[in-house]
């Protein structure tokens, strides 16, 4: 690729950045690291009536956790900004009066009122409304009326919009990366439009000026703006501007049924849609988010790169480096991408493996008061044990609390099957067994136990079953000799006649 890759995430502050948003940025950021280039953050709020508070800075943090990290944008080497579109609103009337100036786009003073009876009376015959080359001329617009009456709206202070004059009989031919040749008939395009009367530009004006003006070469976002990319491109034609190459990413279905992906989805199934809990300031509503969840940014990112994107190998697992050296959009697919909620636990128990276990017990300690006084050393080694069976640390309690603490009662079915005739005497004499062994170490303790059970013929599970039963207070958890060194001698006698009492 001989040009420079800028390319750009550009949300709206309307809310929380929704997964699919999450998604839309690390593919923008793969591709612009695997060819060196730029990968910016813009935030695109010239709609104020929609703007949330709050919403701009959960973006940049949702990002920031992630580790998508933009090269350009607020607060960051701002040589092509500023990049909150409210703050270029001073730039984007010169060029709606330009387009005006040669016959690419012209004012429209239609009231609401007039817009509306047009609309219903449509309907009314079963037919749909579009303003464009079919109708403009009798409708209330500078094509249709003189120049002195223009003017002389303009100079009352009228209401007015600037539409883009989308041309008639023409045949449009676009390319896109993802999802090849494009054709278009203009004829059922709209004159969408570009300018209001109070100043600020509409989404597709300040949008094609803004890219156009930080240079970007590729302009890589969701499908829903596909029926947008011909009004982009007539606009890049008239401008008389190079066009950047698009490519409009698959869908983020829901994990059943049609549609996408929806936090009512979430809600229902009981995941996150949001990368970070989200609380409305509005409602005071509280969304779920991942990180809250429990899971690994880098999980995550794993997994949303598999939502329509596929390396081509048998590879699942890649760090962001190995996703940045494989992603090619060309690989990425027409068709959306079904969200899985099993499949990113599955990917966070993979992480899980990874992770330092200093660290995670760190975060385990933290998150249990009968952990405070633990030393954060035999807390790491336990972690070390069980985190094999762990997809989230909030599942480290379940799996390792008979390593702080002797189990409260015993498993039901657990009992009948490890608890027999004979079962008492069997434990009796291993506690005989384990008071003899000076050097406690998990060798010993295996030969010793292991010895006794070879030389006076007994079953393994008549011994090992209720030896554990006894410790942890069901059949589960790492190697039984394992349990017994880190609990200590004296803790496992106690553990082992509190069983014999009990059961």
């Amino acid at each position: 690729m001989t040009k420079n890759v800028r390319v750009r995430f550009a949300p709206s502050p309307t809310g929380p950045l929704h997964i699919g948003g999450v998604r839309t940025a690390l593919f923008n950021y793969l591709f612009a690291k695997k060819h060196n280039g730029t990968f910016i953050l813009r935030i695109e709020d010239t709609d104020q009536n929609r703007y949330v508070e709050g919403a701009e800075q959960y973006i940049i943090d949702a990002l920031n956790w992630c580790g998508i990290q933009f090269d350009e944008g607020m607060d960051n080497n701002e040589k092509h900004g500023p990049y909150r579109q409210s703050e270029r609103k001073h730039l984007y009337k010169q060029y709606a009066d330009a387009l005006i100036a040669n016959g690419n786009a012209y004012y429209a003073f239609d009231t609401a009122e007039t817009l509306d009876f047009h609309r219903t009376d449509h309907e009314a015959k079963g037919k749909t409304f579009i303003y464009n080359w079919h109708n403009r001329l009798k409708l209330s617009n500078s094509l249709s009326l003189s120049t002195e009456e223009v003017k002389a709206k303009l100079d009352a202070g009228e209401d007015y919009v600037i539409r883009f004059k989308s041309p008639q009989d023409e045949t449009l031919h676009l390319t896109d990366i993802i999802r090849g040749d494009i054709k278009i008939d203009t004829n059922v395009l709209d004159d969408k439009v570009l300018f209001k009367s109070d100043g600020m530009p509409t989404y597709h004006l300040a949008n094609i000026v803004d890219d156009h003006l930080m240079e970007i070469t590729h302009v890589i976002r969701g499908e829903e703006w596909l029926p947008s990319l011909a009004l982009h491109f007539q606009l890049y034609k008239a401008f008389g501007w190079e066009a950047p190459e698009f490519a409009h990413l698959p869908l983020i279905l829901k994990p059943t049924g049609k549609g996408k992906l929806s936090k009512r989805d979430g809600d229902k199934l009981g995941f996150p849609v949001f990368p970070l809990l989200w609380k409305d300031p509005k409602t005071n509503e509280v969304s779920r988010g991942y990180k809250e969840d429990g899971y690994f940014p880098e999980a995550m990112v794993n997994f949303l790169a598999f939502l329509g994107w596929n390396p081509g190998t048998e590879q699942e697992i890649f760090s962001l480096d190995e996703l940045i050296n494989a992603f090619e959009l060309e690989r990425v697919n027409k068709s959306g991408a079904r969200f899985d909620p099993d499949k990113i636990k599955w990917f966070n128990h993979q992480y899980m493996q990874e992770q330092n276990n200093d660290e995670l017990a760190e975060v385990f300690k933290n998150l249990h008061s009968e952990l405070a006084t633990i030393d954060v050393n035999y807390i790491s080694i336990v972690v070390g044990m069980i985190k094999e069976r762990a997809t989230f640390v909030s599942d480290f309690w379940e799996l390792s609390s008979y390593f702080f603490q002797a189990p409260l009662s015993y498993d039901e079915k657990a009992s009948k099957k490890a608890f027999k005739e004979g079962t008492n005497d069997i434990m009796t004499k291993v506690i005989s067994i384990i008071n003899t062994i000076e050097d406690f170490s998990v060798e010993t303790l295996q030969t010793e136990i292991k010895g006794w059970i070879t030389t006076n013929n007994i079953g393994f599970g008549q011994v090992m079953m209720p030896l554990r039963l006894a410790l942890v207070g069901a059949l589960q958890g790492p190697d039984v000799f394992d349990i017994m060194f880190m609990i200590g001698k004296e803790e496992s006698i106690k553990r082992i006649e509190k069983a014999i009492a009990t059961l």
